[in-house]
Order: structure tokens, then C-alpha cells, then sequence
């Protein structure tokens, strides 16, 4: 069994059959249920609990994560990654939503050594990257709104960064004493590529939505706004613009009009939430 499926098989007590809710346990080289139905543990290091018909989420592409990879391995993002890993401060088993390339998951557990993480994505390429994020996260593909693949009352925290929330399922397998932290982007966020490179502007209604579809799950205990200036290259613009929405979109993306070097503004509001 790999190291990564290793850690899928310590905390496969946490998980629920997507089929029945009933716990899982590791057998062999998949996780079981006790209604039977199986889970093979691929050998990338994740398992998938996607079931029924295809889902209609529109997951991370490889070529997407490839773009965020490298740029969060520039430290562009490492502010956020910090302000989120001090948010959560995990004591026991912490979940990301969308966890993409595993890099906040990683981080945090980086700053908490006796916790332990689940990494959840749809898209299969993101739980292949999640696998290897850190020695001890495990990564499961699944279906965020359709239910978190998580038993009642087993998270101690929940995560969710530029990523889609359920904040039912999160109050769900939460515990009483947890906390949910979202980090969600402001309307200064990458501000100056908006107009030169035509990327998808930030909604100014996110903050009302959200707030809306927390109501009656969560209340907010803390929050902090990171706002800095990045100095990104053309290269460095090249995998903002691969790796998020924009690269749904036909943005104009003359990156020779750009200076070699451009004062960028990360900004992003991380929030706190409680049960």
C-alpha cells in the first residue's frame, strides 16, 4: 500500500459511503462499507466516492492546475496561505473543499503537526495532486453539493479558498466546537489585469451571497482582510490568467503590451466562521 493510501486508510473511519452513509473500512486496497459496497483505492493515492450519473460540476483542468501550481510554488500566494493556516489552527482532522493542488491543505498542516487532512475535488486530476500534497492528507474525489463524503461530527475544521461551499453539508460533519474559514477574493483582487487582459471581474454580490447562504448554519466569529502588492512577471500573469475562470473565457491576452515586471494586488477576505 503507498504512503498516500496509507493515510486514506488511518481516517477511512471518518468517511461515509456516498451510497448508504454508512461508515467505511479499509479491506485490501479499497475502502468497504458495511451494506458491501467497495471503493478501490486507485494507485495515484486517492479514492474516488463519486457514484450515479456524471456530475455537473466543472472541475480544475490539468492545465489549469499545472498554471496554479506554479504559481503558488512562486510564494505569490504564501500571505493568504498563512492567513488561512492561522484561521484554522487545526487540532485533529481538517477538510478542504475544492482543495485543487493541495497547497493551503499542505500548509496548514505544515503549521499544525499532530493534524491530520482531507483534500476533496472533483476533478480527478486535482485528487491525483492532492495525493502527494503532504504526508498527511488524504485525497477523495467527490461531489462537494452532492453531500460530503464525511460522517456527522467528524471534522474538526473545514476550508474552503476561491473554492464552491455547502454550507449545510459543512455544519453537517462539523463538530459542535469547529470552524469553517472561507477566503474569498475582494473587488481589488488582481484589480490591474482586469481591464488590460479582459479576466472575469470579481461579483459584488459574493459577500451578500455569501453571507445569505450561511444564515442559519454558521455565524461569523473573526475576519481579516490580506491586501498586498505582488510584483509578477509576464510569466507569472500567464499562469493567473490558466489558472482560474479566465481560462474559461476568451480573454484578450496580449501579455507583450504588459511591462516585464507589474504591481499586482492580492486581496482576499478570510472569515471565520462558527456552528
Amino acid at each position: 500500500m503507498s504512503p498516500a493510501n496509507g493515510v486514506l486508510a488511518a481516517l477511512a473511519a471518518l468517511l461515509a459511503c456516498p451510497n448508504c452513509g454508512r461508515g467505511l473500512e479499509p479491506s485490501d486496497r479499497s475502502l468497504r462499507c458495511g451494506q458491501g459496497h467497495s471503493f478501490d483505492l486507485a494507485k495515484q493515492g486517492y479514492v474516488s466516492l463519486l457514484t450515479g450519473a456524471s456530475t455537473k460540476m466543472t472541475g480544475d483542468t490539468p492545465a489549469m492546475l499545472d498554471a496554479r501550481a506554479a504559481f503558488q510554488g512562486g510564494g505569490h500566494f504564501a500571505p493568504i496561505a498563512d492567513a488561512v493556516a492561522e484561521a484554522t489552527a487545526p487540532d485533529g482532522v481538517v477538510l478542504e473543499i475544492g482543495a485543487g493542488t493541495g497547497y493551503y491543505l499542505a500548509r496548514l498542516l505544515d503549521a499544525a503537526p499532530a493534524a491530520h487532512g482531507i483534500a476533496l475535488d472533483v476533478a480527478k486530476a486535482a485528487a491525483r495532486r492532492c495525493a502527494r500534497a503532504h504526508p498527511r492528507a488524504a485525497a477523495v474525489l467527490a461531489d462537494a453539493w452532492r453531500g460530503l463524503p464525511l460522517r456527522d461530527d467528524t471534522a474538526h475544521r473545514a476550508v474552503s479558498v476561491f473554492a464552491p461551499r455547502n454550507p449545510a453539508e459543512v455544519a453537517r460533519v462539523l463538530r459542535a466546537d469547529g470552524r469553517f474559514v472561507v477566503a474569498t477574493p475582494t473587488s481589488r483582487h488582481l484589480a490591474e489585469l482586469v481591464g488590460p487582459l479582459g479576466m472575469v471581474t470579481v461579483d459584488p454580490d459574493k459577500d451578500r451571497r455569501l453571507a445569505e447562504s450561511m444564515a442559519g448554519y454558521f455565524e461569523v466569529r473573526d475576519r481579516t482582510v490580506v491586501d498586498y502588492s505582488m510584483k509578477l512577471t509576464r510569466a507569472d500573469i500567464g499562469h493567473v490568467i490558466g489558472m482560474g475562470p479566465s481560462a474559461f473565457h476568451d480573454a484578450e491576452r496580449d501579455l507583450g503590451a504588459l511591462p516585464e515586471r507589474l504591481a499586482v494586488t492580492a486581496s482576499v477576505t478570510v472569515t471565520t466562521y462558527g456552528r
